[in-house]
């Protein structure tokens, strides 16, 4: 998604030439542009035999999205459970968790 941020609507194929070596198979990467389509984050217009691909949703809806997929799937619909293995994980210290619910008072 990044590269489509950055670089506008592309094809498949310019798509691939931005990628690092080694490149995937042009293939692969048609797989996933149509998976992220269908998940509402890319749009396409024809473009002669093919499709130009355009991003159809911002940085932050797509992180949000993302987010509420993987808690989804993961960790059954509990953000408290998602969080919890956070700090379990060391990926968040329990002071970083007190600092984070001391923003959210705040703002609420």
């Amino acid at each position: 998604m990044e590269l489509f941020w950055q670089n506008g609507a592309m094809t498949v194929n310019e798509l691939r030439e931005l990628l690092p070596e080694p490149k995937p198979h042009v293939n692969t990467i048609s797989t996933q542009v149509r998976l992220l389509e269908s998940n509402g984050f890319l749009g396409h217009e024809k473009e002669g035999m093919g499709y130009r691909y355009h991003a159809v949703t911002t940085r932050d809806e797509y992180s949000n999205k993302s987010i509420g997929r993987i808690v989804s799937h993961c960790f059954e619909n509990s953000y408290i459970d998602a969080v919890s293995a956070l700090v379990k994980d060391d990926k968040i210290s329990v002071d970083e968790l007190k600092e984070l619910i001391s923003r959210i008072e705040q703002e609420g």
